[in-house]
């Protein structure tokens, strides 16, 4: 058996990199501009040695039609080098046995989308996302990991709740059947434990149809660092480095081991830009949430301008600005923590042009807030700072949380937890971690909560510790407070439609008292406007007066403090509000209110 000669074919059809499916045949093609020969080898040919031989390019590239290979062919590429002789998964590798095993024949034509060709992902300021990590979210069986497919058993919930997006952590192949996916040995292989490329696409079809966008995380700050074949792939290397696909020098040094890509060599840049867009053109992902962006921007993330990469921030550029003139309702999102504003500027202003970024600046300040013990301690003026914080004018320009995947590991424990070591079930630790879910839902921004969040998970976050979904109903009253959360967030009733826009007015700061009173608005007016009142201290006031932005009767649409959240709630000032005459806070009118301990009130006029 041999491959086609190239002369023979038309280029045209087999465009791209890897195994591409054809009418003809399997047509591969491998970059190893070090190799003096190259050969395919698979189950087509039942693993002979050396393989089919692959014909040069002359631009580092080899290929080669292979007629009697199909779809689900097991395959590896053969490398003769001057430095040895390799066998190497196909970097391209739309799926693989496992990360140590080979790769698969992967045809992205053959999935079936049935009815999903319409699903738009909701505009930003719709938009509540949920952090998804796949291996824990829900599994079924003992001993084993969840999948892609035992996730669909749960969009029902999801969509209940009122999540219009999920945030799937990495979903790349990786060593093992555990991690949290931060090392992914196979960029465009999708994890086999998690149920492989079409899992993916079955998860992303299944949440399309409930309304619900999927939005990917991608990690190219590193990749590996084991199980990784793209390592000195051809042989090659320089200062004993990673070889073609990572630097070779000072710039190849990150926290997670010597495997930063080189983003300043054309064919890694173009490996990382066709992978971004695949998930967007072959998977129907919503958006991308970039992982660490401050390692592609800077070595050392120190802000040192001597340890600047020009060329990862060029290639973010251009990966981000291809996304919104091809994709524009799609969002990228970066973690860069570094609350800069040229993370979400444009990319004709100067900018790397995500759409959005996690903000340092609330998590920190807001998490702070509620856990801190003593009432005294706490800092309103941060907190009113946090709420008004945006980028570049806008606050869509910032996703808002008080949980992810970060904040509830590394020596750090969910919320709950926090402020009670190991009795989340208690007044105090409900009590303020629906403060700081209130915060997120009701703060201009894109919000997001972290799997387990609604159900009062304890302790912190990892990837051997499943979801435990009978505190579903354990704590179905805490779980119905997220759940109204986040529908007044959406406008659900259409009486709430302020939380949606870009304004706050903050009415009172009360520093002594530590109460909270702002004004969330859009244009203003019945409808629009929301008035939310919160209490961050043990103290019930019976009469508290705060002005309010217009006058007329006001309808309390939740109050934290409600019974039905929790048995250990007291339900006090469960009334709605009513304006009197008379100017406090800059408004015409003012409304007087019962403030129960460590609660949110909601208000909005028909």
């Amino acid at each position: 058996m041999e491959a086609v000669p190239n002369q023979d074919l038309d280029a045209r059809e087999y465009e791209g990199m890897g195994a591409i499916c054809g009418p003809d045949g399997v047509f591969y093609r491998v970059w190893a501009p070090h190799a003096e020969q190259v050969f395919v080898q698979g189950s087509f040919n039942n693993w002979e040695s050396p393989g089919i031989e692959l014909t040069s390019e002359d631009n580092g590239k080899w290929s080669g039609l292979v007629a009697d290979s199909q779809e689900g062919d097991e395959y590896k590429f053969v490398l003769t080098t001057p430095y040895g002789t390799f066998s190497r998964n196909d970097p391209y590798a739309l799926k693989v046995t496992n990360s140590s095993g080979n790769s698969v024949v992967y045809n992205h034509d053959a999935f079936d989308w049935e009815d999903t060709t319409s699903f738009a992902i909701p505009t930003w300021q719709q938009l509540v996302i949920y952090e998804m990590h796949v291996g824990t979210f829900h599994v079924t069986k003992k001993d084993q990991v969840g999948t892609f497919y035992t996730a669909i058993e749960k969009i029902p919930y999801l969509k209940e709740m009122g999540f219009n997006a999920v945030e799937l952590m990495p979903c790349s192949e990786f060593p093992g059947s555990r991690s949290w996916g931060y090392n992914p040995s196979n960029p465009f292989a999708i994890e086999s434990d998690y149920g492989g490329p079409d899992g993916l696409k079955s998860f992303i079809k299944a949440a399309h149809q409930a309304g619900i966008a999927v939005i990917l995380d991608v990690v190219y700050n590193h990749f590996g660092p084991s199980d990784l074949d793209l390592w000195q792939f051809d042989g090659w290397s320089e200062n004993d480095g990673g070889g073609i696909y990572f630097y070779n020098d000072w710039k190849a040094k990150t926290p997670w081991g010597d495997t930063r890509p080189d983003y300043g060599r054309s064919e890694v840049r173009q490996y990382i830009y066709d992978n971004a867009l695949m998930w967007l053109r072959e998977y129907r992902i919503d958006g991308l949430r970039m992982d660490m962006v401050p390692y592609i921007r800077n070595v050392n993330a120190d802000g040192n301008p001597g340890n600047d990469i020009e060329e990862g921030m060029t290639l973010m550029q251009w990966i981000n600005a291809d996304i919104r003139q091809q994709y524009p309702n799609c969002i990228t999102i970066a973690e860069d923590m570094h609350s800069l504003e040229f993370i979400t500027e444009s990319v004709p202003q100067g900018g790397l042009g995500y759409g959005s970024q996690w903000d340092a600046k609330f998590v920190h300040t807001v998490r702070e807030a509620i856990i801190t013990a003593n009432d005294q301690d706490r800092d309103m003026e941060q907190v009113v700072a946090a709420l008004q914080h945006t980028y570049n004018g806008d606050a869509f320009q910032r996703i808002v949380y008080t949980e992810s995947h970060d904040e509830v590991a590394n020596g750090q424990a969910r919320v709950a937890e926090e402020i009670a070591d190991g009795d989340v079930n208690n007044w105090y630790s409900k009590k303020r971690a629906a403060l700081g879910v209130a915060l997120v839902m009701t703060a201009p921004g894109i919000p997001m909560l972290f799997q387990g969040q609604p159900l009062l998970e304890d302790k912190w976050f990892s990837d051997t510790d499943p979801i435990d979904w009978s505190r579903l109903e354990k704590f179905r009253g805490f779980v119905n407070l997220h759940r109204d959360l986040i529908h007044l967030r959406r406008n659900w009733f259409g009486v709430t439609g302020g939380l949606q826009g870009q304004n706050i007015q903050i009415l009172r700061c009360d520093q002594e008292k530590k109460v909270l009173a702002y004004h969330r608005f859009e244009q203003g007016g019945p409808k629009d406007s929301v008035v939310v009142v919160m209490n961050l201290s043990h103290e019930t006031y019976y009469d508290y007066k705060i002005g309010m932005p217009a006058e007329g009767h006001w309808v309390l649409r939740l109050n934290s403090d409600n019974e039905q959240y929790d048995a250990s709630f007291a339900g006090q000032g469960m009334d709605d509000a009513h304006t009197s005459e008379g100017e406090m806070d800059q408004c015409a009118v003012h409304a007087t209110f019962l403030i129960p301990a460590y609660s949110v009130k909601i208000f909005s006029q028909e």
